[in-house]
């Protein structure tokens, strides 16, 4: 399965790759320059991870790399208040691509492990979450720092990626 983490910069998007391929966190990331490639294997499942930038100079090629993904895992950090309203502007302007129609969406709150992050409810409600109908939207509430929920996130992946293999070879059954 092929997967574009995306998010503003400082959200853990590189943090989360780590947490998946290795369990590990290093508390000096430096940030994403462009994007990262790297492919990761769960159980029979192997996950190439796209890490893209950021920053705003970056966030015109998100489209580029999400377009025929299995899933789009869109990383925001939940103990900043002030980038969440940003980062909803920027999904909302991403998920209206024609070219990114039906995919999948997997939203994360990452920073759990900070007091002054919001809760789940809190996540869905400032990013319009609840709006967007056209694809399968789930949300996570992870702390890469702490491993919080990373394995739920890993098994949804799993889960999500048999669905979409299914899909694409006709044989779901709704």
């Amino acid at each position: 399965m092929e997967l574009s983490l995306i998010g503003l910069q400082n959200a853990g998007k590189t943090s989360l790759v780590n947490a998946i391929a290795t369990g590990s966190y290093s508390e000096d990331m430096i940030p994403t320059v462009g994007f990262n490639m790297r492919k990761v294997t769960k159980g029979n499942v192997t996950m190439k991870l796209w890490d893209l930038g950021g920053q705003r100079r970056f966030r015109s090629m998100w489209e580029r790399y999400c377009r025929g993904i299995s899933a789009i895992v869109y990383v925001v950090d939940a103990a900043d208040k002030n980038s969440v309203i940003i980062s909803r502007s920027e999904l909302h302007d991403l998920l209206m691509k024609p070219s990114l129609n039906g995919i999948p969406l997997l939203v994360l709150g990452n920073k759990i492990d900070k007091s002054e992050a919001l809760d789940k409810q809190a996540v869905i409600n400032q990013l319009g979450l609840e709006s967007i109908t056209d694809r399968e939207v789930s949300c996570y509430m992870i702390s890469c720092k702490e491993s919080t929920n990373i394995d739920a996130v890993i098994n949804w992946l799993i889960k999500s990626s048999k669905t979409v293999k299914a899909h694409r070879t006709g044989q779901y059954k709704a």
